[in-house]
């Protein structure tokens, strides 16, 4: 028999950044931008065309910046006083949404507007934050390990974000009036984001060699170059049709509240679908990373995440048991643990050492675009009904099911 063979320990840097990971998922069940941050603003009164643009706004703001920041970062042969600069002015929004939520609720318009304001300059510091981030974790976990570093975070984050969603159903089901319920919600999840960023912020980093900087007007310049890459183009179309078949995932909790009718402690209770499923769906996906590669995984959560909003749409019209609709929401955060894990390993993988800032920074500027499209679905929404917008979710991701198949097998 051959000798069984043991994995090796995590080492300091892998350990801070698994606890990061952690920490962040605690904070995400808490703020659930698809979940609790929609439902707070149904619950406010906003129209749907805004309510789109909540996650158009987390998503997209995170990722369009990202080619700047790649000129910033180039000539730094440290990434990580970057990522912790953004971070603090991350606390600080989150902070201001606490207490608008808490202060303001009784003007909702007023409250919506500052709350906005409020995400997109989150948002845009977590696009400073995010292509560091992936930089300090390329430098200290090595290929090999990398499916399995980010299993192990999204696995025991699932069940922090559990737990989460365990006290957001008991919150809103609670005596605690909005918006208090709220404002409780959020300040649990600016502690537990607050702790994750001082976290990574104590990774050792390595030293980087210097690159000449080149400033943003070469990184646009160097667009074309990138995209010459046959395996980049691939890639790149695939999240595009990703990106834009998200029109539908704020529309599922507003949709059993507003048109089903479900009382407002539901939201926890999608919260805890939403994280249930990601702990035991990771331990697949991290077992598919690592006999099949990136390529497979990206083309099997595709198919979870078109079901997802059909599988919405029909509880509604065969007016099945409201438990029956908390599969659209196993389905969405199993297509999303399979996304976090495909997408940021075939990247890396397919992106060469000298230009992999370029890489990183050219995909999530030309996706962040594609993320505003639940604004989009909002208007549809507003004109013909949810159906429509579920429907075209799914016919987008049917897209890139069949475009999974450009991808480099081997990444």
């Amino acid at each position: 028999m051959p000798p069984m063979t043991t994995r090796a320990p995590w080492n300091r840097n892998e350990r801070l950044g698994i606890l990061n990971g952690w920490a962040i998922f605690l904070g995400d069940g808490f703020m659930s931008v698809a979940v609790v941050l929609t439902g707070f603003a149904a619950r406010l009164g906003a129209p749907n065309w805004v309510i789109g643009l909540l996650p158009a706004i987390a998503g997209g703001g995170w990722m369009l910046p990202q080619l700047l920041v790649a000129a910033r970062v180039r000539p730094l042969t440290h990434k990580l006083p970057v990522y912790r600069s953004a971070a603090m002015v991350r606390t600080a929004t989150y902070i201001f949404m606490v207490l608008a939520a808490a202060l303001l609720a009784d003007r909702p318009a007023l409250c919506l507007t500052l709350f906005i304001v409020a995400m997109s300059l989150n948002a845009l510091a977590s696009g400073v934050s995010g292509l560091p981030f992936l930089e300090v974790v390329s430098k200290t976990v090595p290929t090999e390990r990398r499916a399995r570093f980010f299993g192990t975070r999204n696995l025991y984050g699932g069940l922090l974000a559990f737990g989460a969603g365990l006290l957001v159903r008991a919150i809103l089901g609670s005596d605690l009036a909005f918006p208090l319920n709220y404002a409780l919600i959020l300040a649990l999840g600016t502690v537990a984001f607050t702790f994750g960023y001082w976290v990574f912020g104590q990774v050792q980093e390595p030293a980087d060699t210097p690159l000449d900087a080149q400033g943003t007007r070469a990184e646009f310049r160097a667009i074309p170059e990138t995209l010459r890459d046959p395996h980049f183009r691939a890639f790149l179309t695939v999240r595009l049709l990703l990106a834009a078949a998200s029109m539908s995932d704020p529309f599922l909790a507003v949709y059993a509240l507003r048109e089903l009718h479900y009382p407002a402690a539901t939201l926890g209770s999608f919260v805890m679908a939403l994280t249930f499923a990601a702990p035991l769906s990771n331990i697949v996906w991290q077992r598919v990373a690592e006999r099949k590669g990136s390529r497979r995984i990206i083309r099997y959560a595709s198919v979870f995440y078109g079901l997802a909003p059909l599988w919405a749409l029909t509880v509604g019209l065969l007016h099945l048991p409201s438990w029956t609709y908390l599969l659209a929401f196993i389905l969405t955060s199993t297509a999303a643990q399979g996304f976090n894990l495909g997408h940021t390993n075939h990247l890396l993988n397919i992106a060469p050492e000298h230009a992999r800032s370029r890489y990183i920074g050219t995909l999530n500027t030309l996706v962040g675009a594609a993320l505003f499209t639940p604004v989009l679905g909002g208007l549809l929404a507003d004109r013909a009904g949810y159906g429509p917008v579920f429907v075209l979710s799914g016919l987008l991701c049917a897209a890139a099911w069949v475009w999974c198949g450009q991808l480099r097998r081997d990444a």
